[in-house]
């Protein structure tokens, strides 16, 4: 069932900035406190995808009903209760991604019992793919331990939390009658990445370029990649809306936030980069 349709899942996915020659690496921007936060949420990402979800290595009929039972479906958001049988029938063994109220609610519900609003949660800890998990985690830790520094424990986790919801409904309200998945937590990061865009700007990004490790600015790779995401190809099945929203989240909350956690002068890093 999972492969007959070209896109089962609507995943959130880290591409290569700007192109699969350009990878970042770390940055050169230490830390005052070990980011306990930041590891907690890579090393919980790690044990949903080998421990929990139901096959790491290949797409399986488990996977789908996995997907179905924890991720967001933008339908299912809006309409306030699960996908019908026969809105599920359509989508994956039709082919047809838009399928909300297909059966004008005469069939019933797939899975009666789940909650749909805390699918928008665990489908943050949801991923489909090594290289999915592997290029959010990457990019997670090189943004997330400066902003969880400067924001304290607590208050990333919460600034990390909602962005990931406002990604989640930013793709749900463009995307209405979706009954597609969608899993990652590229939206929750892309706002980690907005807010380190305002208040680290400066900050140089080790990053791989062809065979060569140059240093370029922050604002350089946060920006090219925003911009990309307009160009995203609509078969490639990635919500890039989601980046886009929590992407603005981020920044306006990085705005908003401008002196908040503001050193007076440089402080002696107790915890630089492992890799720097």
């Amino acid at each position: 069932m999972h492969g007959r349709v070209a896109g089962t899942r609507i995943q959130t996915p880290w591409r290569p900035v700007p192109f699969a020659a350009v990878l970042p690496l770390y940055d050169d921007n230490p830390v005052s406190r070990r980011p306990v936060v930041t590891l907690a949420i890579i090393a919980a990402c790690v044990v949903v995808y080998f421990f929990w979800q139901p096959s790491p290595f290949e797409d399986t009929v488990d996977d789908v009903r996995f997907d179905l039972k924890y991720a967001a479906i933008p339908c299912e958001v809006l309409e306030q209760r699960p996908l019908t049988t026969a809105e599920v029938q359509a989508t994956f063994n039709l082919g047809e991604n838009n399928a909300c109220n297909i059966d004008r609610g005469q069939t019933p519900p797939f899975d009666a019992g789940k909650n749909v609003y805390l699918a928008i949660v665990t489908s943050m800890f949801l991923h489909g793919s090594l290289l999915h998990l592997g290029g959010n985690m990457l990019f997670l830790w090189i943004f997330g331990n400066n902003v969880e520094d400067r924001l304290g424990r607590l208050g990333f986790a919460a600034f990390y939390l909602v962005g990931g919801i406002v990604a989640t409904l930013a793709h749900v309200v463009v995307s209405r009658d979706s009954t597609v998945p969608s899993i990652g937590a590229s939206g929750a990061i892309a706002a980690v990445m907005g807010a380190y865009l305002i208040w680290y700007p400066n900050a140089r990004v080790r990053t791989l370029v062809i065979f060569f490790l140059v240093n370029v600015p922050a604002k350089v790779v946060l920006g090219i990649w925003f911009v990309l995401q307009f160009f995203t190809d609509p078969n490639e099945g990635v919500a890039w809306v989601a980046h886009v929203g929590g992407f603005i989240f981020g920044v306006l909350v990085g705005l908003l936030l401008r002196g908040y956690g503001d050193r007076p002068g440089p402080a002696p890093a107790r915890y630089p980069d492992p890799w720097g």
